[in-house]
């Protein structure tokens, strides 16, 4: 199928007239409902927006492409639409888009919408081709530019294919999360760059609608290299003894001649089947901190559900707190719920964390060593270490024993792996990473005993400061047990108002940055932020940790810096909560309330202030292996 089949000229809008995201949809929608393609603007609307809210179709470079496989859709089409000035279409890269493709597609039958993106994303891959459509003037000048690159791209496939008998052989696989544009994308720049060089290559596609173009056992056989371009997990295990370099999906748009070269001359690593968890770069630190980057985010990415669902659950079980009593059936009811949620977080963290590098077996010393963390008073700290330590001592297990004979294969991973990784991993835990986080615990508490409380706004700012050091972990909860121990020994509630500020700031801050910096930070962690207003709001500081745990330097940094402040102000204040937990929900039982909201705000926004112009763009985040940025 050929792009001009749906790329109708009646349909094409030469001049939009819109100036937001949403306009620029409506508009759209409208031509097509004009010209018979859909016969129902709201539910097609639906559709299209339902897309948008997963991740924006704004994929960078200055165009989007909206679709949707929808009941509305009388007839398949391609709306290509262009706007003079641009528009802010919440574009993974930041910037305006200037180039729009509305495609409709029928239920049922085949994924015709999706034949049609993917063949559109190859073509966008091409700067000639783009800056051709920002000049073009007339819906015919649109139609001749793809009918000459579709000639073009026909053309090259028969040269590469001619004589290849002769060439180096490399064979790709690309893959991103959600596996429509990147995936095609990169796809696309490897065979140009292949051809440019003179090498042949196959490229093995992992989409939305599955692989397509799988890698023969012939051709791997013969390859000279493989490039997996991929941001989620394929199949590398059948690549065994081959050279093979693994790479973001990124790098296959933007580093393919880079790929190409050191598969094709033998730079790549060889792979080994056992230890095909490990890392296949030679990129040297900076392949290692993709690596890490990479096995964090799949950690995260676990946990966030029960952040989000536990820590709005027990938000709302604050509120019925205060309006029905502790005891109220409603309250107990909610906060358990919720916090059985919570109590999974670092467990989950730390599993996925260890399945991410070394697979399944990863799983269980994981989980265990993240629950050993939280009854250590570890922390989320705690978590991340028993994480990867799992995830590493596993991979020793998996050398130790790649010897063992095959007639006791099978015993490897129903008994030896979970029982020597969980073993390993459980007394390292209970016997070295506790021990040294409740040191670090005890210790903390000393120093604040020590300090006193004749410098009250100092005090204030400290334990401001040390409930975001590490959100829920020992230094917070050092923090926090000393505030109690105050408020319960003397009934005095204003440190108890300086940790509760501080524990608020955090998840609040990061909302709040996400709002105002929006170019710095993915369509998803954007939607995770939001969520933040009701966790910070109800003193859940355990919403900030996603973010914690993917950028711990900028977020735990600035997140220090501005709860100090608003610790420290509320001190200043005479500020005073004579209550253990509850945020913005009890402060009406306190004293001074609006100094409190205004330190909060206060240290608030300078928290998001900092991390918003600390924080690289998300483009940048991108070349760096995180996931969510990709579609």
């Amino acid at each position: 199928m050929k792009i001009n089949d749906l790329l109708r000229k009646d349909l094409m809008i030469m001049d939009l007239q819109a100036t937001d995201k949403e306009a620029v949809i409506d508009e759209m929608i409208s031509q097509l409902y004009k010209h018979d393609v859909i016969n129902d603007v709201s539910t097609f609307k639906e559709g299209i927006m339902n897309r948008e809210a997963q991740t924006s179709t704004g994929l960078g470079n200055g165009i989007a492409m909206p679709h949707s496989k929808n009941k509305a859709v009388v007839k398949p089409a391609v709306l290509f639409a262009k706007s003079t000035s641009g528009v802010d279409y919440d574009a993974l890269d930041g910037q305006s888009v200037e180039l729009f493709f509305m495609i409709a597609a029928p239920e049922g039958g085949n994924n015709l919408h999706l034949e049609v993106l993917a063949s559109l994303s190859r073509k966008l891959i091409d700067d000639e081709v783009i800056e051709s459509l920002k000049q073009s003037s007339t819906p015919e000048q649109v139609q001749a530019l793809f009918e000459e690159s579709e000639e073009e791209t026909e053309v090259t496939a028969a040269q590469a294919e001619a004589g290849s008998k002769d060439k180096k052989f490399v064979i790709a696989v690309t893959a991103c999360p959600t596996g429509i544009a990147h995936t095609y994308m990169a796809e696309d720049a490897l065979k140009k760059k292949a051809a440019e060089m003179g090498v042949e290559i196959r490229v093995e596609t992992n989409g939305t609608d599955g692989a397509k173009n799988v890698l023969t056992k012939e051709e791997i056989e013969r390859a000279d290299g493989v490039i997996i371009a991929a941001d989620k997990k394929v199949d590398i295990a059948r690549f065994n003894g081959k050279p093979v370099l693994q790479r973001p999906v990124s790098a296959g748009i933007n580093k393919a001649e880079e790929l190409i070269t050191k598969a094709s001359t033998g730079q790549a690593p060889i792979l080994h089947a056992e230890a095909s968890n490990e890392s296949s770069s030679d990129e040297g630190n900076e392949s290692a901190w993709q690596g890490i980057y990479k096995d964090l985010m799949n950690g995260v990415s676990h946990m966030l559900p029960f952040v989000v669902g536990g820590g709005i659950l027990l938000a709302i079980s604050f509120l019925f707190e205060a309006q029905l009593g502790p005891d109220s059936t409603l309250f107990t009811s909610f906060n358990t719920i919720g916090g059985s949620a919570f109590e999974f977080l670092i467990p989950i963290l730390a599993g996925y964390i260890a399945y991410s590098i070394a697979d399944r077996p990863g799983l269980l010393p994981g989980m265990a060593g993240g629950l050993i963390a939280v009854n250590s008073d570890a922390g989320f700290l705690g978590g991340l270490v028993a994480g990867f330590l799992a995830g590493y001592v596993m991979n020793l297990i998996k050398k130790a024993l790649k010897n063992f004979p095959k007639s006791l294969e099978g015993l490897k991973a129903i008994l030896l792996y979970p029982v020597l990784g969980l073993l390993l991993v459980g007394l390292l835990m209970f016997f070295l990473v506790g021990p040294f986080f409740a040191v670090i615990n005890n210790g903390m508490i000393n120093f604040l005993e020590n300090l006193g409380t004749g410098n009250a706004v100092l005090l204030g700012a400290v334990l401001g400061g040390m409930m975001a050091v590490d959100m829920g972990g020992p230094v917070n909860k050092a923090a926090y047990a000393f505030s109690i121990g105050i408020f319960g020994d003397t009934g005095d509630g204003s440190l108890m108002a300086a940790v509760m500020v501080g524990g608020m700031i955090p998840p609040l801050a990061i909302a709040i940055s996400t709002l105002v910096f929006k170019n710095k930070y993915t369509h998803i962690e954007r939607q995770s932020g939001l969520t933040n207003f009701v966790l910070g709001a109800s003193f859940i500081t355990e919403g900030a940790i996603p973010f914690a745990a993917a950028d711990p330097l900028r977020v735990i940094g600035s997140s220090i810096l501005g709860a100090a402040i608003g610790g420290g102000l509320t001190q200043l204040w005479n500020v005073s909560i004579p209550a253990p937990h509850g945020g913005l929900f009890v402060i009406g039982i306190g004293e001074n309330p609006l100094w409190f909201i205004a330190a909060l705000l206060i240290g608030s926004f300078i928290t998001a202030i900092i991390l918003g112009l600390w924080k690289p763009k998300a483009s940048q985040a991108d070349a760096n292996v995180k996931t969510e940025d990709l579609i």
